[in-house]
């Protein structure tokens, strides 16, 4: 008996139900872990060819004397070393000065607008909590410079910004008699300031959207009692609105960054291949080293070096922002 019980014991193990659904189980969880991975392929074998072999394509290219004389075929350009970015860098020489000044009206610009569309935004998605006659109008309005295509709207704002006959002249000069002659808004020193009312004019909206969906997350019962002990509207705002919103502003804020730094329709529909020096993106400036120029190499490692600052930037900001929540937390 001693013998035979464990081999009847295994036995009723392999003939009972529970065993003999046990190896199926492991596939069957398989598939449904896998699953989502495989529908997400295909998105990333997109993105991969869409974003990462062009980026790998570019690397390359900037460690490549390639100019016009090897455009047909590009892979036959002799390799120039790290030319290319000492010569982006050499700050002395025209091509590094021209990069600079570029860098620096960029870093102006951005952070000015990104400023303005984030205090836009978040006032424009405040005023919008209380509920009024046609609030639903004028949260459709808002969205309007969003929702228009970014050639149209800029296309727009050139022929209002023209010096004879354009809209901004015609009311500033003619009817408010602010400016003792129309003024050139797209050359010149004002180039930055018309791009910059654009590129706010266009943006805002999307903070507006944003911010507005935080604000559905803070329950109103907060306001009311800061109402309750005297608190008011200015009181509110800070002490609750504001450190409310925090985790959806840190991502507002590094998004329009991004945008707005990168932002090439914008310059290139208002001004051209050649923007005024007042109003020389790097985007456009890049565009203008490679493809007016036919310096190839050279605008890659200007591509390349501007991809190094953006995630550097983007790190130390995420970096911050995380110390900033974990401290809060702690």
């Amino acid at each position: 008996m001693t013998t035979t019980a464990p081999a009847d014991r295994a036995a009723a193990r392999k003939s009972s139900p529970g065993a003999a659904r046990g190896p199926r189980r492991r596939p069957g969880r398989i598939r449904r872990i896998g699953l989502p991975y495989l529908l997400l392929l295909p998105a990333l074998l997109l993105e991969l060819l869409v974003h990462l072999v062009p980026m790998v394509i570019g690397i390359v290219m900037s460690f490549k004397e390639l100019t016009q004389f090897y455009i047909r075929d590009w892979g036959t350009a002799p390799w120039a070393g790290f030319d290319n970015y000492s010569v982006s860098v050499d700050f002395d020489a025209p091509v590094g000065e021209a990069l600079l000044h570029s860098f620096l009206v960029t870093i102006a610009f951005t952070l000015l607008s990104v400023g303005l569309c984030w205090l836009i935004g978040t006032a424009a998605a405040i005023c919008m909590q209380d509920t009024f006659r046609g609030r639903g109008l004028l949260r459709a309005l808002f969205l309007v410079p969003y929702a228009l295509p970014v050639y149209a709207a800029v296309i727009t704002w050139v022929f209002m910004f023209q010096h004879d006959n354009g809209l901004v002249n015609h009311v500033l000069h003619d009817q408010l008699g602010l400016t003792d002659k129309p003024s050139f808004w797209l050359i010149g020193d004002n180039s930055f300031f018309a791009l910059l009312i654009v590129s706010v004019w266009k943006g805002w909206p999307f903070a507006f959207l944003i911010v507005m969906a935080g604000l559905q997350n803070i329950p109103r019962e907060l306001y009311e009692a800061a109402a309750l002990d005297g608190a008011g509207m200015l009181q509110q705002i800070r002490r609750i609105t504001l450190p409310s919103l925090r985790p959806v502003n840190q991502v507002l804020v590094l998004v329009l960054f991004l945008w707005t730094f990168n932002d090439f329709n914008t310059p290139y529909v208002m001004f051209g291949k050649t923007a005024p020096e007042a109003a020389d993106l790097i985007s456009v400036h890049i565009y203008q080293a490679s493809f007016v120029t036919w310096n190839f190499g050279t605008g890659s490692a200007m591509s390349v070096l501007l991809l190094l600052f953006l995630l550097v930037v983007t790190g130390v900001y995420l970096a911050l922002t995380s110390r900033e929540r974990r401290a809060s937390h702690a």
